[in-house]
């Protein structure tokens, strides 16, 4: 395996392409929007119609909503994930037919949104919705919110919506929501994170002031504190907010800011698939706080994570910065190593990274501490002991399992320890090859780009000589090639799933240059492919 690694990546390193200079490019455009790329969110938008109704951009926020409505009424991606996205869609046009000013328009789209609410979203059982953040607070939330707009309709609207109060889904109750909100009303000190949801805390965040540029990196969470401070209590936040809704044209995106995220992402992709990058100065060393403290946040307002940390770890070691890990120590727990302390839940992709974190500089410093060597060996049997049945993995990070499974193979063909880290990527490998679908793309619910990089990833990890998995990587980089300039789905899990456009972008010329390496040289696809994502990039 890890020969095998090796040899694609000396290879990449010597040969001209022009997904190299695509690349270059990409990274060049992470100093034009600091705060990070990323599609506008359904979300967020339907907050700021709700909350935020003097903010610029507000008619065109309505219609962004009204537009992305489904044919079913919902909003967002298939099953549970678009619960969230169709509360908030559908309270926002309920709070603007509440005012009286947008006629009977409404009327229709806030119908459909409340009718697939009660047919099908509201009817799933809690235990089986996406593990998205802080759900158990947003749903009860925007449910009892969409109820008092509902008792508060003039009787000849209620008569033609003809809806009920909206249940909230079994086994999900108001509990959480309330101590929260209680704790918050109170000025307790809440964990830094709850900062990236206080659009339903119904509170201020207590340590807002003039120069915060965003309330736990949420443009819904910034709007819902200027609308009860007011726009001069924080210029700075109020400035970012104006960009971001002209730079979307009303809509707004969910993260934001995601500097250091986007960033990392980015550059330890690229240099993984042996792409010669030379990010400007300000941009490399925007990541070095991952090897201080507790490491490194995703952006303004956000903690520390173990995730944005590792990540950042490996992206300077890949660019010759190599540092000590010793800052994830603080992230280590039972089970192998947190996301956040306190976190709900298990992220194998946190794992994966840190993985390639302490593996980076225990390749570096085989004489480090002991302690360093023995972080290795638990994260390779941490990831092989979490591998499906089927040869795949999933996380709470990302809808697609091909991004987990991408993240997990890559972590451990390049530094897992033992026969089972080779046997779980040759497992992995064949749920890969197995899972292809008839146009030689692969995806959850549909083929996208995205997800038929990650594949190709780990088909790439398999030596050369295997006929089949030859045959997969062609036509999935044929798949590439054709659909470049297609819109990128979103997969990434936030408090709904969303896109961050540029790492995708990113992930996608790294699969063009190793699929184009193991066709022997430079071929016309790698060309076009790198040319037209660079196109769609603009």
């Amino acid at each position: 395996m890890s020969d095998c690694g090796t040899r694609l990546l000396a290879d990449a390193a010597t040969t001209t392409e022009p997904v190299a200079a695509a690349a270059r490019e990409l990274v060049a455009s992470l100093r034009l929007r600091p705060w990070g790329q990323v599609a506008a969110s359904v979300y967020e938008t339907g907050r700021l119609v709700a909350v935020a109704p003097w903010l610029t951009g507000h008619h065109q926020r309505i219609a962004f909503l009204v537009r992305s409505q489904r044919p079913d009424g919902a909003w967002g991606p298939p099953e549970g994930y678009a619960l969230v996205p169709t509360l908030s869609a559908t309270d926002a046009l309920l709070a603007v037919l509440s005012d009286g000013r947008a006629g009977t328009k409404l009327l229709a789209p806030v119908a459909r949104g409340l009718g697939a609410l009660v047919d099908t979203l509201l009817r799933t059982d809690a235990r089986t919705l996406p593990d998205t953040p802080a759900l158990d607070l947003i749903v009860p939330a925007l449910v009892d919110t969409i109820n008092g707009r509902l008792a508060g309709l003039e009787r000849a609207t209620a008569d033609r919506l003809a809806c009920a109060p909206l249940p909230l889904p079994a086994g999900l109750n108001r509990d959480r929501l309330r101590a929260v909100r209680s704790a918050v009303a109170a000025g307790a000190a809440l964990p830094p994170k709850l900062a990236h949801f206080y659009e339903i805390l119904e509170a201020a965040p207590s340590d807002a002031g003039p120069t915060l540029t965003a309330v736990g990196a949420s443009p819904a969470a910034t709007a819902a504190w200027l609308s009860l401070a007011g726009p001069a209590a924080g210029p700075a936040a109020y400035a970012f907010l104006r960009a971001l809704i002209r730079d979307g044209g009303g809509p707004v995106p969910c993260p934001a800011p995601i500097t250091v995220f986007e960033r990392a992402w980015v550059l330890s992709g690229l240099s993984r698939a042996g792409i010669t990058i030379d990010p400007p100065a300000d941009v490399l060393e925007s990541l070095t706080a991952a090897t201080t403290g507790q490491g490194i946040a995703t952006g303004d307002g956000l903690p520390t994570d173990a995730d944005t940390t590792a990540v950042s770890l490996d992206a300077l070691a890949r660019l010759g910065r190599p540092a000590d890990p010793a800052s994830l120590w603080a992230y280590e727990t039972a089970d192998g190593f947190c996301t956040w302390p306190g976190e709900d839940g298990f992220s194998v992709t946190t794992n994966a990274h840190v993985l390639n974190a302490f593996g980076q500089y225990v390749s570096r410093y085989p004489d480090a501490d002991g302690r360093y060597h023995r972080a290795v060996d638990r994260l390779s049997a941490v990831l092989t002991g979490r591998q499906r049945a089927d040869g795949a993995w999933q996380d709470r990070w990302h809808a697609s399992p091909y991004y987990a499974t991408a993240c997990c193979v890559l972590a451990l063909a390049e530094f897992g320890r033992g026969a089972a880290a080779a046997e779980a990527v040759d497992r992995a490998a064949g749920w890969v090859l197995n899972s292809q679908r008839a146009d030689g793309s692969w995806g959850r619910w549909g083929g996208t780009a995205e997800e038929t990089a990650y594949a190709l990833q780990v088909l790439l990890t398999v030596p050369t000589a295997v006929p089949r998995v030859d045959d997969a990587v062609a036509r999935g980089h044929a798949y590439l090639h054709e659909s470049a300039a297609r819109e990128h789905p979103p997969l990434w899990c936030g408090k709904e799933l969303y896109c961050p456009t540029v790492i995708v972008r990113a992930a996608v010329l790294a699969a063009c240059r190793l699929a184009g390496i193991r066709a022997s040289g430079v071929d016309r696809s790698v060309v076009d492919c790198g040319y037209q994502i660079t196109k769609t990039a603009t």
